[in-house]
């Protein structure tokens, strides 16, 4: 089975795609900017909605969309976005260093054909918990990475992986259907590839609470 997926990896080398986050981060930015003169210009107008994924207007033939929702930027202040592009770029990037230009296109590739499916089933996609993905298996590669809250305040990633997490479980429990499979399906990338670790975190925590639990009832 290793060498077949060295082999496939051979043969698909040439066609990864490297930078993908820089490219992706670039194109978020430029759609920021071009919303924002659009908006300018006709306070009514709203280049997002005409790049948003619509399963209804797909329909109709607005095939972009298929494509456009994944370089849709946060839609929040400024500020906000300078932050969290710069930190999608920060973390996509370490990750294609770590697993190589073509592992990194084929997890995101994975989440956004997830998002996809979902869409399909739903109506509904976004990209938000595609890159909140990206987020997370950073964390699990690198969880004593520092960033500093606010400019000063350092915390180590693992914690704020946590928050995700909690982000994740309040969206699944208050948020529609839609959401709900958008979240699922968005994260199929990070269990593909980490099923391994997830179920080595589960047998470890299982043997420590049967540890436990006999040293418990010995005493």
């Amino acid at each position: 089975m290793g060498n077949k997926l060295r082999k496939l990896e051979y043969k698909l080398a040439p066609y990864a795609i490297h930078n993908l986050m820089t490219i992706m981060i670039g194109a978020m930015a430029i759609v920021f900017v071009a919303n924002f003169a659009v908006s300018a210009a006709n306070s009514e107008l709203s280049l997002y909605e005409w790049l948003a994924f619509d399963r209804a207007m797909i329909m109709k033939g607005q095939i972009w969309r298929l494509f456009t929702f994944i370089f849709l930027p946060p839609d929040t202040s400024l500020i906000f976005i300078i932050f969290a592009l710069y930190l999608y770029w920060l973390m996509g990037s370490a990750l294609e260093r770590e697993w190589g230009a073509l592992y990194f296109n084929l997890f995101y590739l994975t989440g956004i054909i997830g998002a996809l499916i979902s869409g399909a089933i739903t109506g509904y996609a976004t990209n938000d918990f595609l890159n909140l993905s990206i987020f997370i298996a950073f964390a699990l590669l690198y969880p004593n990475f520092q960033l500093y809250l606010f400019f000063f305040i350092p915390i180590k990633i693992k914690w704020l992986a946590w928050l995700d997490v909690l982000f994740f479980a309040v969206e699944f429990v208050l948020g529609s259907w839609g959401v709900r499979l958008s979240i699922v399906f968005s994260l199929i990338n990070v269990l593909i590839f980490f099923h391994r670790d997830f179920a080595s975190q589960c047998r470890r925590l299982g043997m420590n609470i049967k540890y436990s639990w006999n040293r418990w009832r010995s005493q």
